[in-house]
């Protein structure tokens, strides 16, 4: 039995409330599938902030460092809006992403189908859908130079933003990619625009020459589709994806699209995962897709269900438990069968359940 070590770091608002959950899951994980996961809880965001002026100690930022996996609740709401910028709880999510060199993020968009009623699309559409986006995170037209806004004559003036990739930050996020599909549907989707943009034409010529050069991934299935039909396919016909890879601009829009074709937002968790250190060692943080919703923190009425999956997601793509997590996935959409609802996704005939009784009955369905 392998020793893992886990951060958590429940932050604000729910955050507190949704870790807990998570926290019951593990313990029951250790002592009835056989584990060891270790975990230590540290204050981050507005929490840590009231007790040591700052979103993020550098103490917990190693601990961080140190972790096999980072699971992060929430931060931010109303109360800390009058800060500083640089003391804002918003400002701790992007020093752990920038410290730990967090640079593919990974946004399932999975639609239960005892949820399909909820998305917009037609039911046999969007029910059971289990897509993955893998977005570049840290290069691209957000963080390009040159970029500004410069006066120019006539009193107009013109912004400036600079879309631009090298051959590293390309491979290393379909790197991130093809590995995903291996444990998936083993099929990769690569999104760009290639016939428009000099940049997006290199990542499709880069994406295609790592598929093509590397002897590992003979078994998967790779399509180049142009991100503006792809934003339309998510719409009218998103099973045919299975793995989505795509650069910062494109994956921002496209995950949020994916996100809402199962109209719940609130149920969706995500990852962030770095390269491999000298020691093969991949530093990763996983968060539920939603904020700290301060409107009904201490209520006991917010769904864990996000906060699971993001747990579910480490032990699958960090910890390598595979089956754990598939068991864990298994049991949430037997809890839904059952019609147990938190509030947020509540329907009519189903049953109402508090965030403690919806964990519980996570684990009921492990046992």
């Amino acid at each position: 039995m392998t020793k893992k070590n886990l951060l958590l770091l429940p932050g604000d608002g729910i955050g507190p409330e949704i870790m807990e959950e998570v926290k019951k899951l593990i313990s029951f994980l250790n002592k009835n599938k056989n584990l060891d996961l270790q975990i230590d809880e540290e204050l981050v965001g507005g929490a840590s902030y009231e007790k040591n002026k700052t979103p993020l100690t550098d103490d917990v930022l190693y601990k961080a460092q140190d972790s096999d996996a980072v699971l992060l609740g929430a931060v931010g709401g109303p109360k800390y809006d009058k800060l500083d910028f640089s003391k804002r709880p918003e400002r701790a999510l992007l020093r752990l992403r920038k410290e730990l060199r967090l640079f593919a993020n990974l946004r399932p968009a999975i639609c239960f189908s005892e949820l399909a009623s909820a998305s917009s699309l037609k039911k046999e559409v969007i029910s059971d859908l289990d897509i993955m986006i893998v977005r570049e995170l840290t290069g691209g037209i957000y963080f390009g130079e040159p970029r500004g806004i410069e006066p120019i004559q006539n009193g107009e003036r013109k912004g400036i933003n600079t879309h631009v990739y090298t051959t590293k930050e390309i491979i290393r996020v379909a790197k991130v990619a093809f590995d995903l599909a291996k444990k998936r549907n083993k099929k990769v989707t690569s999104a760009e625009k290639s016939n428009v943009m000099e940049a997006g034409l290199l990542w499709k010529e880069e994406v295609q020459k790592f598929y093509d050069e590397s002897k590992d991934y003979k078994d998967i299935e790779l399509s180049h589709m142009l991100a503006d039909n792809c934003a339309m396919q998510l719409v009218r016909n998103p099973k045919q994806f299975d793995v989505i890879v795509t650069d910062n601009l494109f994956g921002d829009m496209l995950s949020d699209e994916a996100a809402m074709l199962t109209g719940s937002l609130g149920m969706l968790p995500s990852a962030s995962l770095s390269e491999k250190d000298k020691n093969g060692r991949i530093r990763s943080m996983y968060e539920p897709c939603h904020g700290s919703a301060p409107d009904i923190a201490g209520q006991g009425i917010a769904n864990p269900l996000a906060m699971i999956l993001s747990f579910a997601m480490a032990l699958k793509y960090s910890l390598n438990f595979d089956e754990i997590s598939n068991e864990i996935e298994v049991a949430v959409k037997a809890v839904l069968k059952d019609g147990l609802r938190t509030p947020d996704i509540m329907e009519n005939g189903k049953k109402k359940v508090s965030t403690s009784d919806m964990g519980s009955a996570i684990i009921d369905k492990l046992k």
